[in-house]
């Protein structure tokens, strides 16, 4: 299942739904529908128009996301404990009489993301990046776990942006709760974690892309780390009961499925080394579309990849390839063969991890296919693949070796992709 046909809805007669804006990027109508099975909506508000939404009423129960979750407090007639503490409110009920109460499932749902992630605030020193709703919530929760120190890095604050690598220097864990990274802006970072030497772990409650530039950062080296999906699924269970709703479906299958359903499966590897071929399998058996980024040029271009190359140059290819990797990598739910050199930009790799698991197909130099590719025609391809290895290595969460069977290449490729995502770069054996 793709995600991407989710569209920003009216709040007319709307029961339940999300306010903020903006809210292109939110998975929110999908998470409360397999949790409890009701219609969910979502209501992009300018912040001038607050007052009359409040004013009118029209709803039973409302979840707040950035920006508003401090400007809606006014609003509410009376405030739960965990909203006063955390000094934001995401969640809001109307009660029969029409007052509104106002509370914070943030923390809950914060708590839930530390516990699947394995992470622990306790004794530790945290750095959060931000100051807004979210930021409160966990600073909270870092007092709650006892943490050593905690410190907010604002952009104007007395520790910000320029400074924080001296000033934070011996952060242990840090905690990204701004928007910096989120799609459509997928490209930015706050922070080179790399320059945090005592860092142990890493959370980003963004949760589209599944992977921003700051946890691909975290991964690499090799932090615990999560995003902020099993955050929102979690807190979404908590507001569904403030809502008076039972639930249909427990937390972490939600997430589970969720994970599964958004990922993307990319197929990376040398040309001729069999990605269009496994790729279409893939995609008949998972029922997802399928991407080949190389048919896909060829199409746009209106001629055959040695025909751009002639008549345009390599140079005028890769920008082609690399919008593609961009257009492509922030979609979801697709089956993805990028065409063998697409991951020697890194921007490229970049793009087609944010939201996509790598499969990188190797293959006996001897039995590439060379049709139709202007690179492989005459060349060394042991030599070009040689020097190609370390690109694909590090843009691969898994590898897998093609031995000429098909049906076991497929098999196994298959496994890779539907088991749950582990960090760890596997190589799947024969």
């Amino acid at each position: 299942m793709a995600f991407d046909d989710f569209k920003c809805q009216s709040e007319e007669s709307m029961e339940y739904g999300l306010i903020g804006m903006p809210l292109e990027h939110s998975y929110s109508p999908e998470i409360h529908r397999r949790l409890f099975g009701y219609d969910y909506r979502l209501c992009p508000l300018r912040e001038a128009e607050l007052p009359d939404f409040f004013g009118r009423r029209e709803f039973r129960g409302i979840n707040i996301t950035i920006p508003y979750k401090k400007a809606v407090m006014p609003y509410c007639g009376e405030l739960g404990e965990t909203a006063k503490r955390a000094g934001s409110v995401n969640t809001i009920i109307r009660r029969a009489d029409g007052t509104l109460f106002g509370d914070n499932t943030d923390l809950a749902g914060f708590h839930y993301l530390l516990r699947r992630a394995g992470i622990s605030l306790a004794g530790k020193r945290v750095v959060i990046l931000g100051s807004g709703g979210s930021s409160l919530t966990v600073r909270l929760a870092a007092s709650d776990a006892k943490a050593l120190s905690v410190t907010t890095v604002t952009r104007r604050g007395d520790i910000n942006y320029g400074n924080v690598y001296d000033q934070c220097a011996n952060a242990q864990i840090i905690v990204n709760a701004t928007p910096v990274g989120m799609y459509p802006h997928a490209a930015e970072t706050a922070l080179e974690l790399s320059r945090f030497p005592s860092l142990e772990a890493a959370a980003d409650l963004i949760y589209n892309p599944l992977r921003t530039r700051f946890l691909q950062q975290a991964e690499a080296l090799g932090l615990r780390c999560s995003n902020g999906l099993s955050m929102l699924v979690a807190q979404a269970s908590a507001a569904g009961a403030l809502f008076g709703r039972r639930p249909t479906a427990d937390i972490e299958s939600v997430c589970s499925d969720l994970e599964r359903a958004l990922t993307n499966w990319v197929l990376i590897g040398m040309p001729g080394c069999g990605k269009t071929g496994l790729g279409e399998y893939l995609a008949r058996e998972s029922g997802r579309e399928f991407v080949d980024l190389d048919a896909v040029i060829e199409r746009r271009a209106g001629m055959t990849i040695p025909e751009i190359f002639a008549a345009k140059g390599e140079e005028a290819f890769r920008e082609m390839e690399s919008a593609l990797a961009l257009e492509y990598g922030a979609r979801t739910g697709l089956v993805i063969a990028a065409g063998g050199g697409t991951v020697l930009r890194e921007e490229n790799a970049l793009a087609l991890r944010q939201n996509g698991r790598v499969l990188w197909i190797q293959r006996d130099s001897a039995m590439l296919a060379r049709a139709g590719r202007p690179l492989s025609s005459g060349a060394d391809l042991s030599q070009m693949e040689k020097a190609r290895r370390p690109f694909y290595q590090a843009a691969a969460d898994g590898t897998v070796i093609h031995t000429e069977n098909w049906n076991l290449l497929n098999q196994q490729a298959l496994r890779f992709f539907q088991k749950k995502e582990a960090r760890a770069f596997q190589i799947i054996e024969n």
